[in-house]
């Protein structure tokens, strides 16, 4: 589809249409009425003479055309919210936005009393944490500061390696008072196994593809995984630092089964001159690498 400059506005209104399926969802979020949100989505459609939408019971779905602006528009979004972050700073040294993104578990289980105690001692910036087990790129600027569990290859990036972060096999007591404990890998057979639909490349050569066929219990979200393991839904795979903080999981072979993974803190070296960034940044590398040393984050 050969784009013409089109109006941000408008982009805008397309992809919370797109993201929410009504005009109602995506007038809530952008806080307007549905008849702008509608004529919005007309006057695109006026200006690529392509229908973007069609409806069905379940609400507005994208049409093929709609599939190829997609991708544009994202971008396009990315860059709007990155100029957005670097206008926020001001005069001030401390103050502005920072967009951290994190894998799901590292997002939900290890950032956030990092970001607390950060904002304890800097309340005017403020922060953007997105979960996603995709790398988002920091080279389009979806995210100022990523930490990753794989080693990143740009060389506009600025990378720390933070540290090893062993996966390890835990269960919860209640699963195991009442399907025992196993002795020998051998007998994870006959246990219910909490695993991936699909491997993670991350994963990948670990060995988990053979135990692919036992997982009883699966998702390809972390966070489900981890729930269900504390549910005692069966055994599965827990960063160590994090399996021996929860005093109602204990491991389960430690001694033969373990996948590890590196742990890096990445972002772009154009933004080493952020003073808030860059604050941020050495803030979460020191705490990060005192939990791959197992301590908690101390509070200040």
């Amino acid at each position: 589809m050969a784009l013409d400059p089109i109006d941000w506005t408008l982009l805008r209104s397309f992809l919370a249409v797109a993201d929410h399926g009504s005009l109602s969802g995506a007038a809530r979020a952008l806080r307007l009425t549905q008849p702008t949100l509608g004529r919005h989505v007309r006057q695109l459609e006026a200006q690529l003479r392509a229908k973007l939408f069609t409806r069905s019971a379940r609400g507005l779905l994208p049409t093929e055309a709609a599939g190829e602006l997609l991708p544009h528009a994202r971008l396009m979004a990315s860059t709007v919210a990155a100029r957005e972050r670097a206008a926020s700073a001001g005069a001030e040294v401390d103050r502005g936005t920072v967009r951290i993104s994190a894998s799901e578990i590292v997002g939900a289980e290890i950032l956030p009393p990092l970001v607390a105690a950060f904002r304890r001692t800097h309340p005017l910036v403020e922060v953007e944490l997105v979960l996603s087990n995709r790398n988002e790129n920091l080279l389009q600027r979806e995210a100022d500061i990523a930490v990753r569990m794989v080693r990143p290859t740009q060389q506009q990036l600025v990378a720390r390696k933070i540290g090893d972060v062993p996966v390890r096999l835990f269960a919860h007591r209640s699963y195991v008072k009442r399907r025992g404990m196993p002795a020998v890998p051998e007998d994870l057979m006959v246990h219910d196994l909490i695993g991936y639909d699909r491997i993670p490349a991350v994963f990948e050569g670990g060995g988990l593809e053979a135990l692919r066929p036992q997982f009883r219990l699966r998702s390809d979200n972390d966070l489900a995984q981890v729930a269900l393991l504390r549910a005692g839904a069966g055994i599965g795979g827990m960063q160590a630092q994090l399996g021996a903080r929860d005093r109602s999981l204990v491991p389960v072979l430690h001694r033969h089964v373990e996948l590890p993974l590196e742990m890096w803190l990445v972002m772009h070296g154009d933004l080493r001159e952020s003073r808030r960034v860059r604050r941020m940044y050495d803030f979460l590398d020191a705490g990060l690498r005192a939990h791959v040393r197992g301590k908690r984050p101390a509070r200040t």
